[in-house]
């Protein structure tokens, strides 16, 4: 098994060092042992070659939307017991629904913004102003 530097990991990974050190304080990679290093006791810490596809894991979920406390558990699930594919689809169709709920929220904010800029001539003093005296009701 082949292992790594964090400087190596992060470049495979395609993500920078503090990066790692924070999945690794949220719990979501381990944090390796020290290995020894020539004459110095305290040697770099090295990484397994899976933490790799681990992190890729974590990014593309993220991509997906997923919060790094849903890709916890999404990483749990890989190790319990009984858990199966319907278990998964169910996160992933939840994960549908709050972000069309998003889709639907984003849209009104839009409709009303548009609303409002619509009404504004862009002229005039900014007392007197539709999208901050609508703002300010």
């Amino acid at each position: 098994m082949e292992t790594l530097t964090i400087g190596k990991v992060a470049k495979k990974a395609g993500v920078n060092i503090e990066t790692i050190r924070y999945y690794e304080r949220q719990g979501l990679i381990s944090r390796p042992q020290r290995m020894q290093s020539g004459l110095c006791s305290l040697g770099y810490r090295h990484y397994p070659d899976e933490t790799v596809k681990r992190i890729q894991f974590i990014r593309h979920a993220k991509e997906l939307g997923f919060s790094l406390k849903e890709i916890a558990e999404l990483l749990s699930l890989r190790i319990e017991k009984g858990v199966t594919c319907g278990d998964v689809r169910k996160r992933a169709e939840a994960k549908i629904a709050d972000i069309e709920e998003r889709i639907l929220n984003l849209q009104r904010m839009k409709n009303a913004l548009s609303k409002l800029a619509k009404e504004c001539k862009g002229r005039g003093p900014v007392s007197e102003c539709p999208i901050l005296e609508a703002l300010e009701r």
